[in-house]
């Protein structure tokens, strides 16, 4: 779905990106001439159709011309996760065999042998364009590296039909229109960064905003800025908080948002509704590497009020079920492993051809792992990840649910909690948890007695320093089970 080069045409004169780390931008019409001649270079260092094409770099425009010029020529993009460290970024780059990679100044540090991004507007001058025929819209464009908490990362292999699919259910469920502004601070190794916050835009005719980085003074004072017209902006829950308590935080100075959007983590109503009083809507959503954005709330602040902590709802283009332990559909209200079906979701993994299967049932349903709830109303809310849950006294104890709760205790920074063996029950919770002074057991539990069923309460806390995380910041709960 090639909407740069109809907007080209039809919008030949509209900004479409403003690289703001450099002091850029583009039109339609400029931006379609230069991925023609990025294609050109591409071709010129020999990519081909389905040659890997790696990228090691912070957000910039480049980034993304690369992207679009690899899905006209029928490469395969592979953006990196610049948080990982030398070793980690060289298994990735063994794995996808790139025949060509650009990376900036991290590249260059890391010892990676890559040419500079820098460069690769200065090569798309001197190359001339190549007005490639329709991209092929099943060959995977994409390959995004799952994060890997256990084991080695997975390459997620989406083509431009599945990423169309994304940007046609935000679309929908995020209200994009011709007018809408993103804001893109998530990294472009990253679903968010690298479909998300671009494609519905470009779907729309809309326009890009990039930015190099979060900075809590610094991003609100871009959403707050008429002059960039932001409407769409995407970040965590602590993002959110952050945000909350920089010194220029204003909400009358962000009514041109049309809502924040947040996921990758629980939100405590308590924080969803901090936002609402201010008249801001902010929209929990659902999504993954493999499936692009899934669930989204309305934008409609008394929704999201009366159902604050729901990731929300699919559109129609999008199937999904909730089944137990033996593929049996569970009705509302029934906690069970959502799975999905749809345009929007991969094909499989890079050269896994056993985890491609195993990701899908017989029937076509994809896998996705996490444990889901839906009520009446056909809203979901996350209740954990499926190899997460643990099982004390015969019962399913979720370790998310509880993680939520715990986010407002006084006095704890950052908490997590996993299952450990028991003697009389099989497994207990143990609370992880980061504070400046010890926290007793009985305190937490008191906490807690009111707010969950009694079998769900932790029977440890232990205090640590900080806890163990991955380079895309996932808290690694392997590692505080070997702890424990």
């Amino acid at each position: 779905m090639d909407y740069v080069a109809l907007y080209a045409r039809s919008k030949p004169n509209k900004i479409v990106i403003k690289d703001l780390a450099f002091e850029r931008q583009w039109t339609f019409a400029e931006l379609d001439h230069a991925v023609a001649c990025c294609v050109s270079v591409l071709i010129n260092k020999g990519v081909e159709r389905g040659s890997r094409v790696a990228c090691l770099s912070k957000n910039r425009a480049e980034v993304l011309i690369l992207h679009f010029a690899c899905a006209r020529l029928g490469a395969l993009f592979v953006p990196l996760n610049w948080r990982l460290s030398a070793a980690e970024l060289q298994v990735l780059v063994d794995d996808c065999q790139p025949v060509i990679g650009f990376g900036d100044d991290m590249a260059a540090r890391l010892g990676l042998s890559m040419l500079n991004i820098d460069e690769l507007l200065g090569l798309c001058d001197a190359s001339g364009p190549t007005h490639s025929s329709i991209p092929d819209m099943e060959l995977p464009s994409l390959m995004l590296y799952t994060s890997g908490t256990t084991g080695r990362s997975k390459g997620v292999l989406l083509s431009e039909r599945h990423i169309g699919e994304t940007a046609i259910n935000f679309g929908i469920l995020g209200e994009v229109d011709g007018d809408s502004g993103f804001l893109c601070e998530s990294p472009m190794f990253h679903i968010i960064g690298a479909i998300t916050s671009v494609r519905p835009a470009l779907l729309k005719g809309a326009h890009i905003v990039i930015s190099d980085g979060f900075e809590p003074e610094r991003t609100l004072s871009r959403i707050a800025d008429p002059e960039l017209g932001i409407t769409h902006y995407f970040c965590v829950p602590q993002m959110a908080l952050a945000l909350r308590a920089a010194n220029n935080f204003d909400p009358s100075q962000l009514q041109n948002l049309k809502a924040l959007f947040t996921g990758g983590a629980p939100h405590p109503e308590a924080q969803i509704r901090d936002w609402l009083r201010d008249g801001i809507a902010i929209v929990d959503g659902y999504g993954s590497s493999e499936a692009g954005t899934v669930f989204g709330m309305p934008l409609d602040i008394d929704v999201i009020d009366k159902k604050a902590g729901c990731v929300g709802m699919p559109t129609p283009r999008v199937q999904a079920r909730i089944v137990d332990a033996v593929g049996n559909i569970l009705p509302a209200g029934s906690a069970g492993e959502l799975q999905l079906r749809g345009q929007n979701v991969t094909g499989g993994y890079w050269q896994r051809e056993e985890d491609s299967r195993n990701a899908f049932t017989e029937d076509g349903w994809f896998c996705t792992g996490d444990i889901i709830v839906m009520d009446e109303d056909g809203f979901y809310r996350c209740v954990d990840r499926k190899k997460d849950m643990f099982i004390s006294g015969g019962e399913n104890i979720y370790p998310a649910e509880l993680e939520a709760l715990l986010v407002k205790y006084p006095g704890i920074k950052e908490q997590a909690v996993v299952g450990i063996d028991d003697d009389k029950w099989g497994e207990v919770g143990c609370v992880f948890y980061v504070s400046d002074s010890d926290i007793e057991l009985e305190s937490i539990v008191g906490y807690l007695s009111d707010k969950i069923a009694r079998y769900k309460l932790p029977k440890r806390a232990v205090r640590i320093e900080a806890l163990p995380r991955n380079a895309a910041g996932k808290v690694l709960k392997p590692a505080l089970k070997q702890l424990a």
